[in-house]
Protein backbone atom coordinates (compact mmCIF):
# COMPACT_ATOMS: atom_id res chain seq x y z
CA UNK A 1 0.00 0.00 0.00
CA UNK A 2 1.21 3.54 -0.76
CA UNK A 3 1.56 5.71 2.36
CA UNK A 4 1.05 9.47 2.14
CA UNK A 5 1.76 11.29 5.39
CA UNK A 6 -0.18 14.39 6.41
CA UNK A 7 0.76 16.86 9.17
CA UNK A 8 -1.67 16.00 11.95
CA UNK A 9 -0.25 18.12 14.77
CA UNK A 10 -3.54 20.01 15.29
CA UNK A 11 -5.49 16.77 15.14
CA UNK A 12 -3.12 15.11 17.61
CA UNK A 13 -4.23 17.52 20.35
CA UNK A 14 -7.85 16.52 19.73
CA UNK A 15 -6.95 12.84 19.91
CA UNK A 16 -5.04 13.41 23.16
CA UNK A 17 -8.19 14.94 24.65
CA UNK A 18 -10.12 11.86 23.55
CA UNK A 19 -7.55 9.58 25.18
CA UNK A 20 -7.77 11.57 28.42
CA UNK A 21 -11.48 10.74 28.53
CA UNK A 22 -10.65 7.03 28.36
CA UNK A 23 -12.67 6.57 25.19
CA UNK A 24 -11.96 4.38 22.18
CA UNK A 25 -10.60 6.31 19.22
CA UNK A 26 -11.91 3.78 16.68
CA UNK A 27 -15.25 5.61 16.00
CA UNK A 28 -13.32 8.81 15.29
CA UNK A 29 -10.86 6.93 13.06
CA UNK A 30 -13.79 5.52 11.05
CA UNK A 31 -15.08 9.04 10.41
CA UNK A 32 -11.63 10.31 9.45
CA UNK A 33 -11.11 7.40 7.04
CA UNK A 34 -14.45 8.24 5.41
CA UNK A 35 -13.41 11.89 4.98
CA UNK A 36 -10.11 10.81 3.39
CA UNK A 37 -11.87 8.32 1.09
CA UNK A 38 -14.25 11.08 -0.04
CA UNK A 39 -11.25 13.32 -0.78
CA UNK A 40 -9.64 10.63 -2.94
CA UNK A 41 -12.94 10.05 -4.76
CA UNK A 42 -13.14 13.79 -5.41
CA UNK A 43 -9.60 13.70 -6.85
CA UNK A 44 -10.77 11.14 -9.41
CA UNK A 45 -13.98 13.07 -10.15
CA UNK A 46 -12.13 16.37 -10.76
CA UNK A 47 -9.12 14.71 -12.39
CA UNK A 48 -6.81 16.05 -9.73
CA UNK A 49 -6.78 18.88 -7.24
CA UNK A 50 -4.74 20.68 -8.53
CA UNK A 51 -5.53 19.52 -12.06
CA UNK A 52 -3.45 16.58 -13.30
CA UNK A 53 -1.41 16.86 -16.47
CA UNK A 54 -3.50 15.92 -19.49
CA UNK A 55 -3.18 12.76 -21.53
CA UNK A 56 -0.65 12.47 -24.35
CA UNK A 57 -2.12 13.16 -27.82
CA UNK A 58 -1.56 9.53 -28.79
CA UNK A 59 -3.53 8.36 -25.74
CA UNK A 60 -6.30 10.90 -26.39
CA UNK A 61 -6.86 9.40 -29.85
CA UNK A 62 -7.35 5.94 -28.36
CA UNK A 63 -9.56 7.12 -25.50
CA UNK A 64 -11.80 9.85 -26.84
CA UNK A 65 -13.83 11.30 -23.98
CA UNK A 66 -12.22 9.13 -21.30
CA UNK A 67 -11.24 10.48 -17.90
CA UNK A 68 -7.63 10.47 -16.75
CA UNK A 69 -6.74 7.40 -14.61
CA UNK A 70 -10.18 5.91 -15.31
CA UNK A 71 -9.82 3.79 -18.43
CA UNK A 72 -11.36 0.71 -16.81
CA UNK A 73 -12.25 2.18 -13.40
CA UNK A 74 -10.18 -0.45 -11.60
CA UNK A 75 -7.85 1.99 -9.82
CA UNK A 76 -10.67 4.24 -8.55
CA UNK A 77 -12.68 1.21 -7.45
CA UNK A 78 -9.71 -0.27 -5.58
CA UNK A 79 -9.50 2.53 -3.00
CA UNK A 80 -10.10 1.11 0.47
CA UNK A 81 -10.08 2.44 4.02
CA UNK A 82 -8.24 0.80 6.87
CA UNK A 83 -9.15 1.67 10.45
CA UNK A 84 -7.33 0.61 13.59
CA UNK A 85 -7.70 1.73 17.18
CA UNK A 86 -5.35 4.69 16.71
CA UNK A 87 -5.03 5.23 12.96
CA UNK A 88 -7.01 5.72 9.78
CA UNK A 89 -5.64 5.10 6.29
CA UNK A 90 -6.84 5.11 2.71
CA UNK A 91 -4.97 3.32 -0.05
CA UNK A 92 -4.93 0.76 -2.82
CA UNK A 93 -3.17 -2.51 -3.56
CA UNK A 94 -3.29 -2.12 -7.35
CA UNK A 95 0.16 -2.84 -8.71
CA UNK A 96 0.34 0.13 -11.09
CA UNK A 97 -0.95 2.72 -8.57
CA UNK A 98 2.52 3.91 -7.54
CA UNK A 99 3.56 4.93 -11.06
CA UNK A 100 0.43 7.09 -11.33
CA UNK A 101 0.81 8.55 -7.83
CA UNK A 102 4.50 9.47 -8.11
CA UNK A 103 5.19 9.42 -11.88
CA UNK A 104 8.20 7.83 -13.50
CA UNK A 105 9.39 5.97 -16.53
CA UNK A 106 8.39 2.48 -17.56
CA UNK A 107 9.94 0.29 -20.22
CA UNK A 108 7.71 -1.66 -22.55
CA UNK A 109 9.57 -4.78 -23.60
CA UNK A 110 10.08 -5.66 -27.25
CA UNK A 111 7.54 -8.19 -28.43
CA UNK A 112 6.29 -9.88 -31.58
CA UNK A 113 3.30 -11.86 -32.68
CA UNK A 114 1.00 -12.71 -35.54
CA UNK A 115 -2.04 -10.87 -36.92
CA UNK A 116 -4.65 -11.84 -39.51
CA UNK A 117 -5.24 -9.18 -42.14
CA UNK A 118 -8.01 -9.10 -44.74
CA UNK A 119 -7.17 -9.53 -48.42
CA UNK A 120 -9.11 -8.98 -51.63
CA UNK A 121 -9.74 -11.62 -54.31
CA UNK A 122 -6.24 -11.04 -55.74
CA UNK A 123 -4.53 -11.54 -52.38
CA UNK A 124 -3.75 -7.84 -51.84
CA UNK A 125 -4.23 -6.40 -48.36
CA UNK A 126 -7.48 -4.46 -47.90
CA UNK A 127 -6.69 -0.90 -46.74
CA UNK A 128 -8.67 1.28 -44.33
CA UNK A 129 -8.91 4.25 -46.69
CA UNK A 130 -7.80 5.71 -50.00
CA UNK A 131 -6.10 8.90 -48.79
CA UNK A 132 -3.66 9.94 -46.06
CA UNK A 133 -2.47 7.65 -43.30
CA UNK A 134 -5.47 5.35 -43.64
CA UNK A 135 -4.24 4.29 -47.10
CA UNK A 136 -1.26 2.60 -45.39
CA UNK A 137 -3.26 0.83 -42.70
CA UNK A 138 -4.50 -2.71 -43.25
CA UNK A 139 -7.83 -4.09 -42.01
CA UNK A 140 -7.79 -6.84 -39.37
CA UNK A 141 -9.57 -10.06 -40.30
CA UNK A 142 -11.99 -11.87 -38.03
CA UNK A 143 -11.91 -15.63 -37.78
CA UNK A 144 -14.89 -15.81 -40.15
CA UNK A 145 -13.18 -13.97 -43.04
CA UNK A 146 -12.22 -16.41 -45.77
CA UNK A 147 -9.76 -14.07 -47.49
CA UNK A 148 -7.00 -13.31 -45.04
CA UNK A 149 -3.26 -13.41 -44.66
CA UNK A 150 -1.35 -14.06 -41.43
CA UNK A 151 1.50 -11.58 -40.96
CA UNK A 152 4.21 -11.48 -38.30
CA UNK A 153 4.87 -8.16 -36.53
CA UNK A 154 7.64 -7.01 -34.21
CA UNK A 155 7.56 -4.09 -31.79
CA UNK A 156 10.80 -2.58 -30.45
CA UNK A 157 11.40 -1.83 -26.78
CA UNK A 158 10.26 1.66 -25.83
CA UNK A 159 10.28 3.87 -22.79
CA UNK A 160 7.18 5.72 -21.64
CA UNK A 161 7.28 8.67 -19.23
CA UNK A 162 4.24 8.86 -16.99
CA UNK A 163 3.67 12.15 -15.16
CA UNK A 164 2.74 12.13 -11.48
CA UNK A 165 -1.02 12.29 -11.00
CA UNK A 166 -1.41 12.12 -7.21
CA UNK A 167 -4.82 10.68 -6.44
CA UNK A 168 -3.96 9.87 -2.80
CA UNK A 169 -3.62 13.52 -1.85
CA UNK A 170 -5.41 15.88 0.50
CA UNK A 171 -5.99 19.55 -0.23
CA UNK A 172 -5.85 22.15 2.56
CA UNK A 173 -9.68 22.12 2.47
CA UNK A 174 -9.64 18.34 3.03
CA UNK A 175 -7.28 18.78 5.99
CA UNK A 176 -9.64 21.41 7.43
CA UNK A 177 -12.52 18.98 6.94
CA UNK A 178 -10.59 16.32 8.88
CA UNK A 179 -10.00 18.74 11.76
CA UNK A 180 -13.65 19.83 11.69
CA UNK A 181 -14.80 16.18 11.76
CA UNK A 182 -12.61 15.49 14.79
CA UNK A 183 -13.85 18.62 16.59
CA UNK A 184 -17.49 17.74 15.87
CA UNK A 185 -16.89 14.24 17.19
CA UNK A 186 -15.48 15.63 20.44
CA UNK A 187 -18.38 18.06 20.74
CA UNK A 188 -20.78 15.12 20.45
CA UNK A 189 -18.97 13.37 23.30
CA UNK A 190 -19.37 16.37 25.59
CA UNK A 191 -23.13 16.76 24.97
Amino acid sequence: MIDIKVDTSKLDRTIERLESLGRSKRPLMRRLAAVMADAVEENFAQEGRPQWLGLAPRTLKRRAGGKILQNSGRLAASIVSQVESDSAAVGTNVKYAAIHQFGGEITRAAHSGWVRLRTDARGNLVRQGKDGKAAHLAVFAKDGHKRARTVRYTSAERKVKIPARPFLALTPADEDNIERTASEYLAELFK
